[in-house]
């Protein structure tokens, strides 16, 4: 029973300045990564979308295996919690594994927390990559065991046959090399819905970073989408605020009043006050949130002043997406009307 397992784990509640800081080892050509789906199942993705992420994955010279319940979905469109943390055990215990990848997002990989061997997570260190829903896990892992791990594309996003050649890059620079990862506003971007229509797709031009507050700050990285992160308020996993450079983002299930008091609660967080800086990802048009709303949004909280804010980065759910080291550092200098940012582990 996952039960009794849990109960012979020793639970060690870490504060993350008192745990020493674990960078995994780059990939490299014959790297292998496995596949694990801590909240929606492998089941939701097509066939055609499967191939394409296989080949782009093994054209950068990895290898793949999957997690044995990837495929498994119940009413919930997800796999027991039972099955989803034996996985996650599984690859981080299986030394062949210098990856893990998880397959798409969701709403439930927070379930896991309390059963997962922290012991046996920061004892065998490797990348994790993933965003959205999958927050709950890159911020609960960096903070409990120092482990550096990536906000960056999932498994399915590598199923993208088009306008992919930036996210690639980026994910290249973060995960093969041990260089910063330039946060330079490509040309153009996409929202849509190319994982059912691979031939519609809709690029629009790109207005650049928005500068909100300009300044310099560099930190250590904390961060991913806001509702899943403030789902930990309160929890032994919550990410230790003070001194980071914050980034967050949220998707079209969030509106802008929803997105405006969940940046409130962060702000009312232990820590903030000493928070050097906020990176705000891109909104799905969905959203209607206009510079001048976010900016009044972000005027309305004092606890953002004197910190340099940029919004409309490329990190959640559009596209091209970046790969950002959670519990590495970040650079930003900004002015009135220019930002230089940069990520590294």
């Amino acid at each position: 029973m996952l039960e009794s397992r849990v109960a012979s784990i020793p639970f060690r509640a870490r504060i993350a300045c008192m745990t020493p800081k674990l960078v995994p080892p780059p990939l490299g050509p014959g790297s292998h990564v496995r596949v694990i789906a801590p909240s929606r199942s492998l089941a939701l993705i097509s066939p055609s979308t499967r191939a394409i992420a296989d080949a782009r994955l093994r054209d950068l010279g990895l290898s793949l295996s999957f997690g044995a319940h990837v495929e498994v979905a119940d009413r919930f469109v997800s796999s027991p919690v039972s099955g989803r943390v034996a996985d996650l055990h599984d690859a981080f215990a299986d030394p062949a594994v210098d990856a893990v990848l998880t397959v798409i997002g969701g709403y439930n990989s927070n379930q896991l927390l309390p059963y997962l061997d922290w012991d046996l997570i920061g004892a065998n260190p490797k990348i994790l990559c993933g965003y959205s829903d999958v927050t709950a896990l890159t911020c609960a892992i960096n903070k409990m065991t120092g482990l550096v791990t990536y906000s960056g594309p999932h498994y399915s996003t590598f199923g993208m046959r088009d306008h992919f050649d930036t996210t690639l890059r980026w994910f290249a620079d973060a995960l093969f090399a041990d260089q910063p990862v330039l946060a330079t506003p490509p040309p153009s971007w996409t929202d849509d819905e190319w994982f059912l229509d691979q031939d519609q797709r809709t690029v629009r031009p790109n207005d650049g970073h928005w500068v909100l507050r300009h300044g310099h700050a560099d930190g250590r990285l904390v961060g991913g989408n806001l509702c899943t992160l403030n789902l930990l308020h309160g929890t032994p996993w919550m990410p230790d605020l003070a001194d980071s450079v914050v980034f967050i983002e949220d998707d079209r299930e969030s509106s802008i009043v929803t997105f405006d008091r969940d940046l409130t609660s962060l702000t009312q967080q232990p820590g903030f006050e000493s928070v050097r800086a906020l990176l705000i990802g891109r909104f799905e048009p969905h959203l209607a949130m206009e510079r001048d709303t976010l900016a009044a949004i972000v005027n309305s909280k004092r606890e953002l002043d004197d910190k340099p804010i940029v919004a409309n980065v490329d990190f959640g759910h559009t596209d091209p997406l970046l790969t950002i080291p959670v519990g590495g550092h970040a650079t930003i200098t900004t002015g009135p009307a220019s930002s230089d940012i940069s990520f590294q582990a």
